[in-house]
């Protein structure tokens, strides 16, 4: 079967992550058997939607078994390649902000094989999509993501080994995942916050494992990646119950998954804070949604719609 990935999150050296899940997604699914799979990555922004498609239509690709886009626009320079089957995943953002889901929801009735990466995000879908939606998320790379020794984790950060420290998993760029939750939990708990955004993907595991405890206070989420790199480190998590949060941290020790609240949080961070290296039993959790596991649902999804589409 030979696909061709389509995304635009390429990075650039401001955000180097941009697109990270993407290209884990990829690198599994090559893993796999009896699939050929190509990425053609581009920036984000309405002038390069326009190049991408474009560029894709000069590269006269031979008709593929499938072309499976990330992110809702990008479905539109997607269509420049000819395909027995075209997918879609969505990821949030392409449903949430007002212009973006205008486009994204023009884009459906195009696509073969229509995925989310959260039932939570299913339901935001309009009626007759939602009926044939799949989830299908990208999931974390245990490889890269697993215990490392927490005072090599600082030591090769410049940080000190003995500090309490928290870390906010994003960008604080980014409003919705609420760093001023998080920062305000760090003053009220006196100690410093790290945060990612403009991390190479290589490192963020060195910051997950340098850190006490991971906040992921979101407002909103498509997924939830951030908490499954935490759990596959085994760094204490403290998440609010949106995208597959509950999921993931149900009756998990040692982590909270509630709604934000600073006396409730503060509580239960401080005796993670007052630990030389708390840790919890989270790896098993993470491999529920590894790369590789969703990698094959992906796989199956696409050779199930091939094999409808004749």
């Amino acid at each position: 079967m030979r696909a061709l990935v389509v995304s635009n999150m390429l990075p650039d050296p401001a955000h180097p992550e941009r697109g990270s899940f993407v290209r884990d997604q990829v690198a599994a699914l090559r893993t796999l058997g009896g699939l050929d799979v190509q990425l053609y990555e581009f920036p984000p922004g309405a002038t390069a939607l326009v190049r991408a498609a474009l560029a894709l239509r000069r590269r006269s690709y031979q008709r593929l078994d499938v072309v499976h886009a990330h992110f809702g626009l990008t479905a539109w320079p997607a269509l420049s390649v000819p395909a027995h089957v075209r997918a879609l995943t969505l990821h949030g953002t392409d449903l949430r902000h007002p212009r973006t889901r205008l486009l994204t929801r023009a884009a459906l009735p195009t696509i073969d094989l229509l995925a989310t990466v959260s039932a939570e995000l299913t339901r935001e879908l309009p009626a007759r999509a939602r009926q044939r939606a799949q989830v299908l998320p990208c999931g974390v790379d245990l490889e890269r993501f697993g215990p490392l020794v927490r005072a090599h984790a600082r030591a090769e950060l410049g940080l000190d080994a003995l500090t309490p420290y928290l870390l906010f998993a994003a960008d604080p760029a980014r409003a919705e995942k609420r760093h001023d939750r998080a920062s305000a939990l760090a003053a009220d708990l006196g100690v410093r916050l790290l945060t990612l955004g403009g991390v190479d993907p290589a490192r963020v595991p060195l910051w997950i494992n340098a850190a006490n405890a991971v906040l992921v206070p979101s407002e909103r989420e498509g997924f939830g990646l951030a908490v499954l790199e935490a759990l596959a480190c085994d760094v204490p998590v403290l998440a609010t119950p949106v995208g597959i949060h509950q999921d993931a941290l149900r009756d998990l020790p040692g982590a909270l998954c509630a709604p934000f609240d600073r006396v409730s949080w503060r509580a239960a961070l401080q005796p993670l804070l007052a630990a030389a290296d708390p840790r919890v039993d989270g790896r098993a959790r993470a491999e529920r949604y590894s790369a590789t596991r969703m990698a094959e649902r992906v796989a199956a999804a696409w050779r199930a719609t091939r094999e409808r589409a004749g």
